[in-house]
């Protein structure tokens, strides 16, 4: 006679009591990031969001974008430190959809989990409201998934999808920009969320480093410093907007400062910017130290420290440049548009970095 009990999904290593309480711990952080047009509240089947307020605008064009926060998230695990990655999460979303112009409405989240433990993911939902709230959008839903055998106990992942909306004579891009024009570079805040295969490669693999340990040139611990969040640009960038004349944005993640700005350089054109303008933060310095790795490797890998551009006439740039100061934003004059000529790629870096 068989002892054995039947098969439940909670033997399998799905815990619906952890989930249902996880989902009421998040529930006061959502709800900070309610924008008017939000319907509904937490744990409908679908967030609402009222599309009669895009009445207003003339054509109205939806921007989209979707991303994750790579393997940062890992040391995010290490350092038992949840509510900052959800920073990192809303500005790889957000700050891509406004560099077309596009205010940010809302976003959905997803966070994937081997074990549910209801206070660590209400830490990376508070991290994502958070985010939200800094980047002038509402947080109408999301998900989370325990998937045991797949993922260790304590391991976890991010993503998340958003949506804003651009007047269509607003849209910004390559058919704005002109001859003459000014790159503004607005500085990051550190690594952001690019690059971190590299990073821990170099500094947790190879050199030993411990998350733990104070370094001198950073200031604080090495884990500090590598989950500093990512700068959310998207107010920034809109207030700009509004202050003076912006033909394109670039936001600076995966690839580097050159490929990305390229990505909005027209045929014919060409941006050249200044490494002399600027001096990168110790932690670039110290993973092309540490790992004797190419100033082009880590140029083509990390944001060197500067997380977004824009590019202006250069008749405003004074004010652009004095907004942004009223904003708290450290920004400043990297380089220019010239003609294509023999170049092959759309924009360049040039010079030696100050410092």
């Amino acid at each position: 006679m068989s002892t054995e009990t039947g098969a439940s999904y909670a033997a399998a290593g799905v815990d619906i009591e952890a989930g249902d309480r996880a989902v009421e711990l998040m529930k006061e952080w959502v709800k900070k990031t309610q924008r008017p047009e939000v319907l509904g509240g937490l744990g409908g089947f679908a967030g609402l969001f009222d599309a009669s307020a895009l009445k207003n605008y003339e054509r109205p064009l939806l921007a989209s974008a979707t991303d994750g926060v790579g393997t940062k998230v890992d040391i995010a695990r290490q350092m038992g430190v949840y509510d900052t990655i959800g920073h990192d999460l809303v500005a790889m979303v957000m700050d891509d959809i406004v560099v077309c112009g596009a205010e940010p409405l809302f976003m959905t989240d997803y966070i994937c989990v081997g074990k549910v433990h209801p206070e660590r993911v209400a830490a990376i939902v508070k991290g994502i409201a958070e985010g939200c709230v800094l980047a002038g959008c509402a947080l109408v839903g999301g998900e989370t998934a325990e998937h045991p055998g797949l993922l260790g106990a304590d391991d976890f992942d991010v993503a998340g999808a958003g949506t804003g909306v651009v007047e269509a004579d607003a849209l910004l891009g390559p058919d704005r920009i002109r001859e003459g024009d000014a790159v503004i570079a607005m500085a990051s805040s550190g690594l952001h969320s690019n690059g971190y295969s590299l990073v821990r490669h170099v500094l947790l693999e190879r050199a030993g480093m411990a998350l733990d340990a104070h370094v001198e040139e950073l200031g604080r611990t090495l884990g500090e410093e590598l989950l500093v969040p990512t700068k959310i640009y998207s107010l920034d960038c809109l207030a700009l907007m509004r202050a003076c004349e912006v033909h394109a944005f670039s936001h600076i993640t995966g690839g580097g400062l050159a490929a990305n700005l390229a990505r909005v350089i027209p045929d014919g054109l060409h941006a050249v910017v200044d490494r002399s303008t600027w001096t990168p933060d110790p932690i670039f310095s110290l993973v092309g130290r540490t790992g004797g790795v190419e100033r082009l490797e880590l140029e083509k890998t990390l944001n060197m420290g500067v997380g977004m551009m824009a590019v202006v006439p250069q008749e405003s740039v004074e004010v652009a440049l004095s907004a942004l100061a009223d904003r708290g934003v450290e920004a400043w004059v990297a380089g220019e548009i010239v003609p294509r000529g023999e170049h092959t790629t759309g924009a360049e870096l040039i010079g030696d970095y100050a410092g």
